[in-house]
Formats: structure tokens, sequence, C-alpha cells
């Protein structure tokens, strides 16, 4: 049976000169394109989203160098694989030394995996050229990263997208598009060049007297699947987005994010968690209606489900996007917390210690305590810190929303306080 190829492999860039979207990288003042200038090959870690060309530069990066190149999948190789490519090269009389390797989501290689990289890269045997599409930082030991430089690649823009659709016109010679086709394909593609080739591939058997207008290209084609991984890199960083664009009071935004991450499947009630914790940690008491009515939101959503459920969250995150901000509640919870851990060894002092025995009225517990509702305005003025601890202020409210209110009842007590230890 004759081996199929896909369009994306037939249309491969054969050099830096075909590869669109990324002259930061191998334009004229592009990063690979100073190392060639330099002809001394690097280790790099090319970190971009899915079709947006790494393992073509990976080839082309190694063909500059006039190396072998071999490849690795971090999902179907292991350290054996490694070692037995390695021997086979260090054997041959063709290439000597001469290596690169190129390891397809190297994120996949596990630490023990990586670490037998280690040596090869320090010595100089391999250059190792990684790709992946989820953050390095987070999936790469520092002690590998420290070998390498990553570089981040874009996901293809309109420009991009449409000279790869106009190479895959020339190159077929079998159907055109209508601009209104051409522009609902891009859209589809979101960047990636490898799934345009798909779509491509799709419908290029459609010969037609006149271009494929959208129409047709719609009913070819099915939806594509938002693009959207709930247990890696872009989970965190729509939820960043998401919650960035409530703090900067930004509803818009906010709810663009908010359906971006609902498209891509993510769970609701996570979304109802986190929106939850923005009204504490953004808004606090300079709105104290934010957190009822962020859990309230969460409720609704467990009573209805989705589809209807989710409209809730929508009105909680405009609300949280547009209620008067505040971090005080979240400072002071730090700063205090941070003092507990500091002085956990300390108790609290007699006076408000209860003495349910005769040993503890013989330790003075609780002895000169006053019972604040019997003290003049509720308030005795007594200290609450433990003995010996100087007295911290922790909460101080900004003078937005509500919490006005309660900076004057804190000025109030403050003031009162001062007052009660003059007195006595």
């Amino acid at each position: 049976m004759k081996k199929i190829t896909p369009l994306a492999e037939q249309l491969r860039a054969t050099s830096f000169e075909d590869i669109v979207g990324q002259d930061h990288l191998i334009g004229p003042k592009g990063f690979i394109t100073r190392i060639i200038k330099q002809k001394t090959p690097l280790s790099i870690i090319l970190f971009g989203p899915p079709g947006s060309g790494k393992t073509s530069i990976a080839r082309l990066y190694a063909k500059e160098f006039n190396l072998r190149f071999a490849s690795l999948s971090g999902v179907f190789h292991n350290i054996s694989d490694l070692k037995k490519l390695i021997k086979e090269t260090l054997d041959s009389p063709l290439f000597g030394n001469n290596l690169m390797i190129f390891i397809d989501e190297i994120h996949r290689f596990n630490r023990a995996q990586q670490d037998a990289l280690l040596p090869l890269v320090e010595d100089g045997t391999v250059i190792l050229v990684g790709a992946t599409a989820e953050n390095p930082s987070f999936y790469l030991n520092g002690a590998l990263l420290s070998r390498v430089r990553v570089l981040p690649l874009n996901p293809l823009n309109e420009q991009a997208l449409e000279n790869l659709l106009i190479k895959a016109e020339k190159f077929l010679g079998t159907f055109s598009l209508t601009q209104d086709a051409r522009q609902y394909m891009i859209e589809l593609a979101q960047g990636d060049g490898r799934y345009l080739m798909n779509l491509i591939e799709n419908i290029k058997q459609e010969k037609h007297d006149i271009p494929l207008d959208r129409e047709v290209i719609i009913d070819l084609l099915q939806k594509r699947s938002a693009l959207y991984d709930k247990a890696h890199d872009q989970h965190y960083n729509l939820i960043s987005a998401l919650h960035k664009s409530v703090r900067g009071s930004d509803p818009d935004a906010a709810l663009y994010w908010l359906t971006r991450m609902l498209e891509g499947g993510e769970d609701p009630l996570f979304l109802a968690r986190r929106i939850i914790r923005m009204a504490s940690e953004d808004i606090g008491l300079a709105d104290p209606q934010a957190l009822p009515l962020a859990i309230a939101a969460k409720s609704t959503y467990e009573t209805l489900g989705s589809p209807e459920g989710e409209l809730a969250l929508a009105e909680a995150v405009v609300y949280m996007a547009l209620a008067p901000k505040s971090n005080a509640i979240y400072t002071a919870y730090n700063q205090a917390r941070s003092l507990a851990k500091q002085t956990t060894h300390l108790t609290p002092p007699k006076i408000i210690l209860n003495a349910p025995t005769k040993m503890m009225k013989d330790l003075n517990y609780g002895k000169n305590y006053q019972y604040d509702h019997d003290c003049d305005d509720a308030f005795s003025g007594q200290n609450y810190f433990p003995d010996g601890l100087e007295r911290s202020t922790f909460y101080t409210p900004v003078h937005r929303g509500f919490e006005r209110e309660m900076a004057k009842r804190k000025d109030y007590f403050e003031n009162l306080r001062k007052q009660k230890q003059t007195e006595s």
C-alpha cells in the first residue's frame, strides 16, 4: 500500500526563508540567525504552541551546522533508545562526535531521562534541541535548563497563516477560496499551521469553477475543539488571566477569559471556587456583598448545572470586576500568619484566660478581666496580644467602597484604646 504523506509534511520548510511567523528567531536579527553566524551550535529548547514550526526549525538548525540529525519522542522513547543512538553515532566513522538530537515533547521525559542527557550536553557530545508546548520551567529540571537556551515561539498570526494558505494553493492547484472562506479557515486554525494544512487536506478534492465560499467550507469542515488543556500550562495561564482581569476591574476581559475556559471544557465548579477566592483576596470588605454573591453563584450552578448555571458565574465575574478593590484583608492575614509562625511559644495573656479550677485561679488566670459589655461604649481597651509581644497593626483599610466605613470604625476604637490606656 502506497504511503500517504500528509500535506503538512509535503510543504515542510526547506530553508529558514520558508518559516513563517517566527522572525524573532530566524529573521535577520533573530537569535538562531545569530547563533548560525557565530558557527557555534548551542543546545536549545523550542517552546511554543502546536503547529508553530518547532520541528522544521530544529531540522534546519541541524542542517546549517552539517550535523547528523536524530529524532526521538518524549512519548515513545526511553533511556535505552537514547543510549543506543549515542553509541551508534560515536561508533560511526562518518559522523564522529557530531550529533544533534531533537526530542519532541521533551517535557514527557522524566527526571532520570533528563539526568541522562546532562553529561552528553555538558561535554558537547550532543547538541540538544527539545520541543515542547508546555512551560519548560514546570517540567524540566534546573540542571538541564541551566545548560540550554529556552526559545519561545509564537502562535502563527493571520498573515503567517495566509502565507501558508497561498503556498498550499500554489502547490495543489486544485482549489481556490473566497476571502470570507479564507478568513474562516484562518480563524479555525487558531495560530496552528499544521492544523491549517489538515483543513486544506479535507477540502482539496473539492473542484469548482468558482472559488469555494464560506458556506461550502463550513459544510465540509467540523468546528475545532477549543485549544485548552485542563491539567497543564494553558489551564494556569487562563485562570491567571481571568483573575487579573477581575483584579484590574475589566469586566469585558474577565468575561472573555471565563468563556474561553468554559469553551475549553473547564470544570465550572473550579471557576466558581476561584471566583470566591477573588472576592476574599481582591475585594474583601471594600464590598462585603462580593463574597456572599460569589458563594451564591457557586450554589446556583450546583442547583442548575450547565448551561443555565454558567450565567450565574458570568454575573459573579462582572460583579467582582466592577466592585471596589481592596487586598487589606489578604495582606493583614499574611502578616498575622507570619508573626504567628514566629511566636507559637507565646500563650495568651492571663487576663483573658478562663479559670475553671482553683489552681488556675491561684495562678491569676482571668484576674482583673473586664467584661466589655459592662464598660462604656462596650469597650475595655484591654490587651489581647501575648504578654511581652509588642502590639502589631495588620489590617489597614483602604479608602474605597465600604472599607471607608471600616477605616472609620478602626480609627474610633484605636483612639478609644489610647484614651483608656491614658486613664488607667
